[in-house]
């Protein structure tokens, strides 16, 4: 398992390459949203924010946003490090987080959750492409971090281990029955 200084500098160091298989497609503005995705991904969103870590500590007074998360997820659960699956739960909370917040501020003038929601169809019609490269960027700093730490199995959550391993205890102490 790499450490989190490994994980930043592999990240750093990839991004501008990572970016640039960007540019055939959608030019100079796709290089810069792919490879400006690639750094947030692997240095803000991190499947580390399940732990008090480096990618944590880049959110400054807003690490407090990932305190629910990290108590509910535990180090390399499979909800934190599975491909596709952790990097959509993080953004789905962050979403999460930013619906809530325009709600908070909804009575001084932010736009309401509802209009966030109503926009969202508009700008994934109009500007689909770059859309697709920074999801797809964001997904692919999170494949670098896992390839680094070997994770090919991630583990399974907290409650569905207790429950399995109650399950496993229980039939250990039945006795088989032979056939005859």
């Amino acid at each position: 398992m790499a450490s989190g200084r490994s994980h930043d500098r592999a990240t750093r160091l990839l991004a501008l390459p990572y970016g640039l298989l960007w540019w055939p497609g959608l030019g100079l503005a796709g290089v810069a949203i792919a490879s400006g995705c690639f750094l947030f991904g692997g240095l803000w969103l991190s499947p580390d924010l399940d732990t008090i870590s480096r990618s944590t500590r880049r959110w400054g007074p807003f690490r407090l946003l990932w305190w629910p998360y990290r108590r509910l997820l535990s180090h390399r659960s499979m909800f934190s490090h599975t491909p596709l699956l952790g990097m959509g739960l993080r953004l789905l909370y962050l979403s999460g987080a930013v619906l809530l917040l325009s709600a908070l501020l909804a009575p001084l003038g932010s736009p309401t959750p509802a209009q966030l929601a109503a926009a969202a169809p508009t700008l994934w019609q109009q500007q689909r492409p770059w859309l697709l490269a920074a999801l797809v960027s964001l997904e692919a700093s999170s494949w670098l971090h896992l390839l680094q730490d070997g994770d090919p199995v991630p583990r399974l959550p907290r409650l569905l281990r207790r429950h399995w391993s109650r399950r496993r205890a229980s039939s250990r102490r039945r006795p088989r029955r032979r056939s005859i």
